[in-house]
């Protein structure tokens, strides 16, 4: 297709690129980075241009959900590792509707509880109790040592039951139903859902983004001061993005609204975090200002890449409450990775885990040096971070909303 652009197609399934394909029109340009996998409605790593529309399916159910990483002032060799990460986990939340230990207080509450849009307004106090709460799945709070021996915090996550709660109304009444109806949400392959930006609907929409993507900034700055407090350090640069959002921007010439799903905005002279995986190395990288990046909308990937179902590395799971209520996975069928393998090798290259599972093992994604690659001279790593702690959800978390 002559309004489709792909980097590193080589490495990506076929099903993301036909995937990608039904959600062009003719006016409309797409982009697929190498990191690009198949995703619901729309791939992962996957970037739209559409004119005076919106897609819900571009931005998905984590709304907003994106990454920020700062430079702290202390060096790696003077830190205790081990005992900061275990206060990371003590105090910081991962989970699925998990509530935050310490009332976290924000300006953009106060935005959510007197919202424009009333159906948001009954969401305040959820919004209250999860701001700074991290989720699930590929979502994470690390540590990293650069080039000079300084410690980073690097964190993943979005807007949590917020943005999920904001796509669900929407997704309803996409169909003529009521913001607190439950719509058909579709299958993977399902069109895309597109709003008219000129359209009531359309503007709701839009100015619900606007707050879900302010929500998951302030989470997201939450969790790092937190870390920030734990260490006793102070941030001397700092980089924080979404990955799984919407923008009215200008492309040859022209007007659009760009979607990207697990894609990070690279403008030249725009800098992003980018995660690889729990045991390779994560770059900071800056947009460069070339053919190709026009060609790619200034997009870039968000991470490595799935190469590896969740099921099929952790196994099929069957979910069981116990006696008090809450639910404990049973495994039906194993899954092919050896977590405790895994997590030897972490503990081998002196790299503190807390929680994750076999659905999160490095052998699950790409290797972030090829994806990068073949993004070719769109963008240039600036900082190679080298992981020394993370903390995840653990196995154990029932998450129907994992991607």
């Amino acid at each position: 297709m002559k309004n489709l652009k792909i980097f590193g197609q080589e490495i990506i399934d076929e099903n993301s690129i036909n995937q990608i394909k039904n959600c062009l029109g003719e006016e409309d340009l797409g982009v697929l980075t190498a990191d690009a996998h198949y995703g619901y409605g729309h791939p992962i790593g996957g970037a739209v241009a559409y004119k005076d529309k919106i897609s819900l399916s571009g931005v998905g159910f984590d709304i907003a959900c994106g990454n920020k990483a700062v430079r702290t002032n202390v060096k790696a060799a003077d830190m205790d590792t081990a005992k900061v990460m275990d206060e990371i986990f003590k105090q910081i939340s991962f989970g699925v509707g998990r509530t935050n230990r310490e009332r976290a207080d924000h300006p953009i509450l106060d935005k959510i509880a007197h919202a424009d849009f009333e159906p948001l307004r009954d969401m305040a106090k959820m919004a209250g109790e999860q701001l700074g709460t991290v989720g699930s799945g590929n979502h994470f709070v690390d540590l990293f040592e650069d080039e000079q021996g300084y410690v980073w915090v690097g964190v993943h996550f979005g807007s949590r039951g917020f943005g999920h709660k904001i796509t669900t109304g929407f997704i309803a009444m996409s169909q003529g139903k009521a913001f607190t109806e439950r719509g058909k949400e579709g299958g993977m392959d399902s069109k895309p859902i597109l709003f008219d930006t000129t359209t009531d609907l359309g503007q709701a929409y839009t100015y619900c983004l606007g707050l879900a993507g302010e929500y998951a900034y302030a989470g997201r700055d939450w969790a790092v001061n937190k870390v920030l407090e734990i260490l006793q350090a102070e941030s001397t640069f700092e980089v924080h993005n979404h990955h799984n959002f919407a923008w009215e921007e200008e492309h040859f010439g022209e007007k659009y609204w760009v979607v990207r799903k697990g894609c990070t905005p690279a403008f030249p002279g725009q800098r992003g975090f980018i995660g690889a995986n729990m045991y390779d190395t994560s770059v900071i990288v800056e947009g460069v200002d070339t053919a190709e990046s026009k060609q790619g909308l200034y997009s870039t990937v968000h991470g490595a890449g799935r190469v590896m179902s969740r099921t099929q590395a952790a196994g099929k799971k069957k979910w069981i409450r116990d006696d008090r209520g809450k639910k404990r996975p049973t495994i039906v069928k194993p899954g092919v990775v050896n977590f405790g393998a895994v997590q030897q090798r972490m503990k081998d290259k002196g790299i503190e885990l807390r929680g994750a599972g076999a659905d999160e093992a490095p052998e699950c994604y790409k290797r972030l040096e090829d994806v990068i690659a073949y993004q070719g001279d769109t963008i240039k790593v600036l900082h190679k971070l080298h992981p020394i702690g993370v903390a995840m959800a653990g196995a154990e978390v029932f998450d129907p909303y994992k991607d």
